[in-house]
């Protein structure tokens, strides 16, 4: 008998194809990548906005202040009687040498000699200041707060939106809706901190009577202080 023909050689190795299961997968996995950025484009500035709206916008106050006067500033002025050039430790003053001639009270749209105003300060005078620019319906509610024996102006360089003075005195505030402006008033209107209480920023020189407002020279403030005498017939407080 003859021995059983050999069997053949296998065939040379060739790899199977990638299962068609995976491309699938590789496929599914881009389009979920793709529509997650889409999302996130569209929803992400949304996010952004609503925070802004709650809050974080520029136009909204930075915080919320406690409606109480614990932040009050208390000083103790010496009052006097000087008609030279005066410089001040405080930005408003506060009290301290004045002119002999006061401001009357109103609304002010220019800053004021601040030489003068101290003399207001020593009526029991309420000094309300704002930044120069200040929005117009801030500077309404200004106006509409102010309390007769008061005076309202801009203030130059100040440090805070709305800075609000007695005699002793001061409050920085966060703007005219700042709900302390109304305690100050409400504590310290009636002259309780100043020299003179019972007297008023009623019958005051006006700026035209006084001349340039700011910068005057101790030279034409003597003069105003004569020409005010004059018209009030020499009487009045001091």
């Amino acid at each position: 008998m003859y021995p059983p023909p050999p069997f053949p050689p296998p065939p040379p190795y060739a790899p199977s194809p990638p299962p068609r299961r995976r491309a699938l997968l590789v496929v599914v996995l881009a389009l979920v990548l793709a529509a997650a950025v889409v999302v996130a484009a569209l929803v992400v500035p949304g996010l952004v906005d609503e925070d802004d709206d709650d809050g974080g916008s520029s136009d909204e106050p930075a915080a919320e202040v406690d409606a109480n006067l614990d932040d009050v500033q208390v000083f103790e002025p010496e009052p006097s009687h000087d008609n030279g050039d005066l410089d001040y430790p405080q930005s408003p003053a506060v009290g301290g040498p004045h002119n002999d001639v006061w401001l009357d009270c109103g609304v002010y749209d220019e800053p004021l000699p601040e030489e003068h105003v101290v003399h207001d300060l020593e009526h029991g005078t309420v000094w309300i200041t704002y930044r120069p620019g200040l929005d117009d319906d801030e500077v309404e509610q200004l106006e509409a707060a102010l309390p007769q024996n008061g005076i309202l102006s801009p203030y130059d360089d100040l440090r805070a939106p709305v800075v609000v003075t007695v005699w002793g005195r001061q409050l920085d505030l966060a703007g005219a809706d700042d709900p302390r402006l109304e305690l100050f008033i409400e504590e310290f209107s009636e002259g309780v901190t100043a020299p003179e209480p019972f007297a008023s920023c009623t019958g005051g020189a006006t700026l035209e009577q006084l001349g340039s407002p700011v910068g005057m020279t101790a030279s034409s403030s003597r003069v105003a202080v004569v020409q005010v005498r004059a018209a009030r017939g020499g009487g009045g407080k001091s």
